[in-house]
């Protein structure tokens, strides 16, 4: 359906991050979906299919890497782009990589801005975006 709203799931434990970033998507017309840490995530991924996760490194009971590969390791979840946030400017390993679908990686602190904006860049949305996405950035 065109003009349907995409679902993005936020995934951070620190929830003042979960908050920023939700808003910013909000205000630029996605679906936002959130959860507190890998395990959570993983059971709201594959009941709602997300069109983008976006996860914290490191969090609790999973951290964003084991909830990367579990993603990538079911095939309903496998196709689902992801942006990784990571507070210590980690470097992840190129294996590690190749058994995920991380497409980019931002480093705390980040601006919501450039959330958005690479949001935007993983659905292909580039110069095609609706006005209020324009707007919000």
């Amino acid at each position: 359906m065109p003009g349907q709203s995409r679902k993005i799931l936020v995934v951070d434990d620190e929830t003042h991050i979960v908050h920023v970033v939700s808003l910013k998507l909000r205000n630029a017309g996605f679906e936002v979906l959130t959860a507190a840490d890998g395990e959570e995530a993983y059971e709201v991924a594959c009941a709602e299919l997300p069109d983008v996760v976006i996860t914290d490194f490191q969090m609790p009971y999973m951290t964003g890497l084991e909830l990367c590969v579990a993603l990538r390791d079911n095939a309903e979840t496998a196709h689902i782009p992801i942006l990784m946030l990571t507070a210590r400017g980690h470097a992840i390993d190129e294996s590690e990589l190749a058994k995920t679908n991380i497409l980019g990686v931002l480093s705390k602190p980040f601006s919501p801005r450039e959330v958005l904006m690479r949001v935007t860049e993983l659905l292909g949305q580039d110069g095609a975006g609706t006005a209020s996405e324009a707007e919000a950035a």
